[in-house]
């Protein structure tokens, strides 16, 4: 990465106070940074770092005036936090798609598609009538199964398993381990106590933007999609079962697991350890806090659930308090019934 002051206080709608033709060529932390980083103030406890810092330039907030002279270039920005936020992103797509080229041995179906600036790591394997887009890193040990779709500019992190007919938007990342389009839990009880297995027909839908942790394991459907919509985050070891539609922009955190039919709104937060049964549907912005255990379907937008069976945030804190005091109740239930017993023997 080499871009100048000038240019990066452009990216990020900043003025420059200072040089702006210094060249910037690696990202660092305001305490320690040196000459051709830049780094950036957002929390007051770090301000007396703006003075000593050998960093070539540093964001700060656009009403930040310095108590005494500094070394360094600032560049003023609404907020630095995103701004630098937003380095970070476009620095981190600089190193991932660096890698071009194909490493042996590897494996690609005849008829399969690719396109310009590919990475196809050692022992990776492409199936039948896969259509890859542009700008695709593919690391080792990665395994694509037949008619798979994938658009431009995904990576895929070395052991991802994308089984076969998913369909990938574009921009996405998947880390290693995860596996997309694995059979789901479909098994029909017969009257001899054994399970018949239900095949499994159905894709999966990646659409655009969505990440992927490491070791989480998304179902293919039994019929139709199991679809996760633009913008989702999923946290490693999460499990999605089959048919399951997550809305864009939903987050859901480590060790989450989301039952069959399941349908999830926009904007939904899911903390770690969560749980939810499946065919039941919750609304947009709902939050369900960690170890939450949810059995029916959240209809109001902006919900807060907590606990085990789910309640309402405000109440769960009023149960809480009741719990907390239930040692203290509990004596003075006793102290109670001592008096009752006593005025009955009078």
């Amino acid at each position: 990465m080499k871009f100048t002051i000038d240019q990066i206080a452009a990216m990020l709608q900043g003025k420059v106070i200072g040089s702006g033709t210094d060249t910037i060529s690696t990202i660092g932390k305001i305490e320690d940074a040196g000459k051709g980083a830049i780094a950036f103030l957002a929390n007051p406890k770090y301000e007396k770092y703006i003075y000593t810092t050998q960093a070539s330039a540093v964001l700060v907030r656009d009403d930040f005036e310095p108590e005494k002279p500094v070394g360094t270039t600032l560049i003023k920005v609404k907020d630095p936090y995103s701004g630098f936020t937003r380095l970070l992103e476009e620095y981190d797509k600089l190193m991932s798609y660096v890698k071009e080229g194909i490493e042996e041995p590897s494996f690609i179906a005849p008829d399969a598609e690719t396109g310009e600036r590919i990475y196809r790591g050692a022992f990776s394997y492409i199936g039948s009538k896969c259509k890859i887009g542009h700008n695709v890193k593919i690391y080792p040990h990665v395994y694509i199964g037949d008619n798979v779709s994938i658009g431009d500019n995904c990576i895929l992190y070395s052991g991802v398993k994308i089984y076969h007919n998913t369909v990938m938007g574009n921009n996405c990342i998947v880390h290693s381990g995860t596996v997309v389009g694995s059979d789901g839990f479909g098994f029909a009880p017969q009257d001899d106590g054994t399970y018949k297995k239900i095949p499994q027909l159905g894709n999966v839908i990646i659409r655009d933007d969505v990440e992927i942790g490491a070791n989480t394991v998304i179902d293919r459907a039994t019929m139709g999609h199991t679809i996760i919509d633009k913008g989702v985050k999923l946290d490693n070891l999460v499990q999605i079962a089959h048919n399951v539609e997550i809305g864009a922009n939903t987050v859901v955190a480590s060790q989450t697991g989301i039952s069959g039919s399941t349908k999830l709104g926009k904007n939904c937060v899911l903390a770690g350890q969560v749980g939810l049964v499946g065919h039941i549907e919750i609304a947009d912005r709902v939050t369900l806090a960690a170890k939450t255990g949810l059995s029916k379907s959240v209809k109001e937008p902006g919900t807060i659930k907590f606990g085990y069976p789910a309640m309402d945030h405000k109440e769960y804190l009023k149960s809480h308090a009741v719990f907390r005091n239930l040692p203290e109740l509990n004596r003075r239930v006793h102290e109670l019934e001592k008096k009752v017993l006593n005025l009955r023997a009078n």
